[in-house]
């Protein structure tokens, strides 16, 4: 008799991903190339004298990240993946450094080695959400790369994902934001994420069905956070309006944008090569002739170029530098995030630091 159907569901999403971060270190030029499976070995893992790749699951002992790393324990040695996993203690409540203490042990217990457990100092900009995220992932880096991993896994769900989207419909931030979470992120994608496909409630029955025991963040249930509010009033909210099916509705579009944008992206990048100068400067008649939706990304690449923090450069920011563009009346120069500005030059647009 196989595993519970959640047990095998969450097991076939990482095997994937595993799949997929086997190919790209034999594809990796200090590599070695794939060979067919020979008696007593699995098919796609390293030979054996090829140093195999090291996969960190990051677990905060929720119902989520507790399925994916027991999966990536099941998973990872039949494969020939050494497998590990880091927990982030933010320090946000009281006994933080106990429960963390307590996931270390948990994911030891299924296997997993090494296992880092990190203390982060939460900041405040950009809100509490965003600033325990930015602790989260700075975190989650270093410890990729004290331990040379090839990849970090994160348990987000299709729940997770719909949340995103709506997030960012809230926001107004154009087709990028709607595109939600990617299922490969971070530097040399150096995220990944199986369980994007799968809902929050197969994870939590993985988890039962394994006799995992689970922590529950208050903060989850906390209405002070937006997402807290969103997953417990506002989707709730439109499954009544709407009926069932929101969420994967809301997934699918996010898979459906994030194509979308990538394509915007690839055709901005062409184009922006077009419309600069031999100083390297922005032609605004050149840049005038493209479709709205390329010439703004023309800008804010441009933007982020001269020093502009992505993550602070808005759609708003964006709209008024392609004033310059298209609402041309003398105006002055544009002030943005990381002290770069934007102003108009016989012609030319000049995007630098001031």
């Amino acid at each position: 008799m196989g595993p519970h159907p959640a047990v095998a569901a969450i097991r076939l999403a990482v095997r994937r991903v595993l799949h997929d971060i086997l190919d790209e270190h034999h594809r990796n030029p200090g590599g070695h190339d794939r060979v067919a499976a020979g008696p007593g070995r699995t098919p796609g893992a390293p030979r054996a004298c090829e140093p195999s790749p090291l996969v960190l699951v990051a677990c905060s002992g929720g119902a989520d990240s507790m399925a994916l790393a027991s999966a990536l324990a099941f998973e990872a040695p039949r494969l020939g993946v050494r497998a590990g996993g880091v927990t982030v203690d933010h320090g946000l409540q009281a006994g933080s450094d106990l429960r963390a203490a307590e996931v270390t042990l948990r994911l030891r217990g299924l296997g997993l080695g090494p296992v880092d457990s990190v203390a982060v100092t939460v900041g405040r900009g950009g809100g509490p959400e965003a600033a325990a995220r930015d602790a989260r992932y700075a975190a989650l880096d270093a410890a990729a790369e004290r331990h040379g991993a090839a990849a970090v896994l994160l348990g987000h769900t299709r729940d997770d994902q719909a949340e995103t989207v709506l997030l960012g419909l809230a926001r107004g931030s154009g087709i990028r934001s709607l595109s939600g979470m990617a299922a490969v992120s971070g530097v040399a994608g150096r995220y990944r994420r199986p369980f994007l496909r799968l809902d929050r409630q197969t994870a939590r029955t993985a988890c039962m069905a394994q006799s995992l025991p689970v922590w529950d963040d208050p903060h989850n249930t906390d209405p002070a956070y937006t997402r807290s509010r969103l997953r417990h009033e506002g989707l709730p909210a439109l499954e009544k309006a709407l009926g069932k099916g929101v969420v994967e509705a809301l997934a699918r579009t996010a898979q459906l944008s994030r194509d979308d944008a990538d394509a915007l992206d690839a055709w901005a990048g062409r184009a922006e090569a077009g419309v600069r100068d031999a100083d390297g400067r922005l032609e605004c008649a050149g840049l005038h002739a493209l479709p709205p939706a390329v010439r703004r990304r023309v800008l804010r690449r441009a933007a982020i170029e001269a020093g502009a923090p992505a993550g602070s450069l808005f759609a708003r920011h964006i709209e008024e530098v392609d004033r310059l563009i298209t609402g041309w009346r003398g105006q002055g120069a544009i002030n943005l995030p990381g002290r770069v500005v934007a102003r108009r030059q016989g012609g030319r647009l000049v995007i630098r630091q001031g």
